[in-house]
This record gives C-alpha cells, structure tokens and sequence, in this order.
C-alpha cells in the first residue's frame, strides 16, 4: 500500500473508532477533547491539535493537545480567523512565509485549519492542526478532518 492509501485507511480506523466513541456523549466539550486525543496520538504528523470555539466575536482555546496554546487570537488576524471568514479550510505549507501568522510555538511549520458548522452552517468553531514538518498537510487531510468534524454535533 503506498502512503496515500496509508494515511486513508489510518483516517479510517480513527473515523470508526470516533463515530463509537462519541455515540453515547452527551457534552460538546467531552467530543472536542476525545478528537483532539485521538488524532494527536494517532497521526504522527500532527505535532499540536485543538479547537478554537467562536464566542462574541473572539477565538478561545478549547480542547487541545501539544504544546501550549495562544488563550484568544487577534481579532481577525491569523489562519483561524482566515477560516472563519471564507467558511473554508486553510493548508499553510510553511506558516513561516504567511504575513500574520499567529506563532503560539516557534516549532509549528505547516497547518489545517478546518471549520466547524452549527446545523445552520454558522461557523462556531475551527480545527487547527500544527505540524513540525513542512507541507505536512494535503487535500486529503482537508477531506478526512472535515468528515471528523461532522461528528461533533454542536
């Protein structure tokens, strides 16, 4: 199998084990932290991954794993802000070319930043992914984390 058809079927066994796990829990914060959990033990490339929750106008560090996060973002500066605006995923091949990029840790070189939809297709939240390799992300992994995203149900 080669590494395309790698990273699908490990996207697969995460997907299962997500769908299993989050059937039976009742709180939005307990779905976000068990995600976070999952694909950051799970994805060898994925060197931090959170949620940042859209509330009044602000971006708040939810759940997350890796190393220690920005609490609230700049107003609309930064990848995050960038997906929450265009309502569409963002893959930075090297953070370190991108004007506003918003550096909580120096060793992040490429990111996804994958929104999350209300059922009305609000955004009110987004899933960044870090990682310390460069271009560590690609269409797939769009498709993957958006398909995980559509588990959390908010």
């Amino acid at each position: 199998m080669n590494r395309q058809g790698k990273k699908i079927a490990r996207y697969n066994r995460i997907y299962k084990q997500l769908q299993d796990l989050l059937s039976d829990s009742p709180d939005v914060i307990s779905r976000l932290a068990t995600i976070n959990a999952i694909l950051y033990h799970k994805i060898p490339y994925f060197f931090w991954v959170g949620f940042y929750i859209l509330h009044e106008d602000n971006l708040y560090v939810g759940p997350y794993q890796g190393p220690l996060a920005c609490q609230v973002l700049p107003y609309h500066k930064g990848m995050c802000w960038k997906c929450v605006t265009e309502k569409k995923t963002i893959i930075v091949d090297n953070v370190h070319e991108i004007k506003d990029h918003i550096a909580c840790d120096a060793r992040s070189k490429s990111e996804i930043v994958v929104p999350v939809f209300d059922e009305y297709k609000n955004v009110i939240a987004v899933l960044d992914v870090d990682s310390d390799s460069l271009q560590a992300f690609d269409n797939q992994d769009d498709k993957e984390l958006t398909q995980i995203t559509e588990l959390i149900r908010w």
